[in-house]
């Protein structure tokens, strides 16, 4: 097969304890899924799932006890970062019962869904999509990927972020509203996943913004920490 040009690289993320690398399909990410972040947004109780998408090559993929970087983006003058639980797939389905969604997952990271909050919320006051303010370049940062059966008690894990050694998120996935086989559920009846496929679970509350010269470090307990600078502007 010969193309008009040669074809981007493909995204991929390592494996912790080996060579082989995973290959990256598709991002989606759930909104607004523990409650207090739902409250600092402005809405309250447990609505239905919702999900947004990033490209592939969104993705900053950190190397485990690396220090990763992302330019800070342009347009926007409020810059917000939000710590998440990534859960990668490793057999696809459609339909994917809450009580088998375990049998699908390969494993888990940290994540970062970076977000232009000033453009995201601009396109919901005018009913528009807000892809420009979530899936922009270098807006999901991701450290390793931890194999499932490496990966501990997922489910009830410490979750927090901090920001020039401060704490400004930290909470527990036993707070995500719609949980990770409820939202692998929810999501394997709009789509079908595959293998390769990411999903960012959501953030806890706390998020701010973050200026050039901050550096990120976010940790799920058990899956170590992703360290991410903001660089000035390209």
């Amino acid at each position: 097969m010969s193309f008009v040009f040669p074809p981007a690289a493909l995204a991929s993320v390592p494996v912790l304890g080996q060579a082989e690398r995973f290959p990256v399909r598709r991002i989606y990410c759930v909104g607004r899924n523990y409650e207090e972040h739902a409250k600092e947004m402005g809405f309250t109780g447990r609505e239905p799932p919702f999900f947004f998408m990033k490209p592939a090559d969104s993705l900053v993929v950190v190397n485990d006890g690396e220090t990763g970087h992302m330019p800070y983006p342009s347009l926007t003058q409020n810059f917000h970062h939000e710590i998440e639980l990534v859960v990668a797939i490793g057999t696809g389905g459609r339909n994917i019962k809450a009580a088998d969604a375990e049998k699908h997952i390969y494993g888990y990271a940290v994540g970062l869904d970076m977000t232009r909050r000033d453009l995201q919320n601009d396109m919901k006051k005018q009913g528009r999509p807000w892809c420009i303010g979530k899936a922009f370049d270098h807006s999901a940062p991701i450290g390793p990927i931890t194999p499932k059966a490496k990966a501990g008690e997922v489910n009830h894990a410490e979750i927090d972020l901090l920001v020039n050694g401060t704490v400004r998120q930290t909470s527990t996935v036993a707070k995500l509203i719609w949980n990770v086989a409820e939202t692998i559920e929810h999501l394997s009846a709009a789509w079908e996943l595959q293998p390769g496929d990411l999903i960012y679970t959501g953030t806890p509350e706390g998020v701010a913004a973050v200026v050039a010269g901050d550096t990120l470090v976010g940790r799920v307990a058990g899956l170590g920490t992703l360290t991410v600078k903001v660089d000035p502007a390209k």
